[in-house]
């Protein structure tokens, strides 16, 4: 049942990405592509301070990946630099809360590939 619930998360979170959209002025943004499968992710954030203030992604790609960008910067708002740059490839597949098939996995961390490199 727990499994069903996060493929259902996945899913709301791929047709209604949280985030979506261009930030108005950013302090950097960082775009990566997954030529495997074609998945596009651009990721821009706004600092304050130390901590992430305003974050959004634009992009295109399967539901894997647009799910993990939404969920990537819900999580990310508000956290430093730092924490976001200890935060490893384990600890988002962990966030996802669903078992990701080493086929898929590039699909995944796509997003924090692009965050870090905003890092």
């Amino acid at each position: 049942m727990t499994d069903l619930l996060y493929r259902e998360e996945i899913l709301e979170h791929y047709k209604d990405p949280q985030n979506f959209g261009t930030l108005k002025a950013c302090d950097i943004s960082s775009r990566q592509h997954n030529p495997f499968c074609g998945d596009d992710i651009e990721i821009s954030v706004k600092y304050h301070t130390e901590k992430i203030a305003e974050i959004s992604f634009t992009g295109k790609g399967c539901a894997l990946a647009i799910a993990a960008a939404s969920i990537l910067t819900e999580y990310a708002k508000g956290k430093t630099k730092k924490e976001l740059a200890v935060f490893s490839e384990d600890d988002m597949l962990r966030l996802l809360g669903i078992e990701v098939s080493e086929t898929r996995k590039k699909c995944a961390l796509l997003p924090l590939v692009v965050l870090k490199d905003c890092l």
